[in-house]
């Protein structure tokens, strides 16, 4: 029997990243969840959809929600803290043999 590997992302929860590509591109956000089955990620204020809620006891007007809709990954990328630019992230250990991640256009970790 094979062993699933555990994805590993380079995006994680609270980072500030850029869409670069969709309906919302160029739009930036704090990311509040990553749903790592899907390859997805939530993120503030970026691809809100209308949801139509029906009546209920606890709603009972019903009416139209907005939320945040799930985006892929791929089509986000890492803000670098230091610079304020999108970067592309790459993943090293240190001397301690820990893995930080770090911007590959500056090479300063993140």
């Amino acid at each position: 029997m094979a062993k699933l590997k555990k994805k590993k992302f380079k995006i994680k929860s609270g980072d500030t990243v850029k869409v670069v590509s969709g309906n919302d591109k160029g739009k930036t956000g704090k990311v509040t969840s990553v749903l790592v089955a899907k390859d997805k990620l939530l993120v503030e204020e970026v691809n809100v959809v209308t949801k139509h809620v029906k009546p209920s006891a606890q709603n009972p007007e019903g009416g139209r929600n907005q939320q945040e809709a799930p985006i892929h990954i791929s089509n986000v990328m890492l803000i670098n803290p230091a610079t304020g630019e999108p970067t592309k992230v790459g993943r090293k250990k240190n001397d301690k043999g820990k893995i930080q991640r770090y911007s590959k256009a500056t090479g300063e970790l993140i």
